[in-house]
């Protein structure tokens, strides 16, 4: 059974969603049995994430961390069964501390879709919190 690639057109479907925080839209480009391994956690690839469940978890809680978070100034690439997307992360933490930092995402394709979602992101320290309203 032959299945549609993925190409630079589905990888920036991927990353508006993840600007919409659409979690049912990102995870339809996902494999059952995908991965996500992240960009910190306590082995050499993150904190990884194996299965639907597992990702889907993983994906909202970057939005519950940074409620107003955004992957701005996409560009792709795609060839074969490998893609990259390369990105400038914005948001704002629950104590008002703005990040800022540049990073790429690295994915595996199979049968059309992302199997293996591998994030890179610069280290920054976090940004004071701006100053309430009076």
């Amino acid at each position: 059974m032959s299945h549609p690639a993925v190409t630079v057109a589905t990888l920036q479907a991927f990353s508006d969603a993840w600007n919409r925080h659409d979690i049912d839209a990102l995870m339809s480009f996902m494999t059952d049995d995908c991965i996500f391994d992240t960009v910190a956690g306590d082995a050499a690839c993150g904190t990884r994430h194996v299965g639907r469940a597992a990702v889907r978890e993983a994906f909202a809680s970057a939005w519950r961390a940074f409620p107003d978070a955004q992957w701005r100034n996409g560009r792709h690439l795609v060839s074969g069964e490998r893609g990259v997307s390369e990105w400038t992360f914005t948001g704002t933490d629950g104590e008002g501390r703005r990040m800022e930092a540049d990073g790429v995402d690295l994915f595996t394709f199979r049968d059309g879709k992302i199997h293996v979602k591998c994030a890179y992101r610069k280290q920054r320290a976090l940004l004071p919190a701006l100053p309430q309203p009076l």
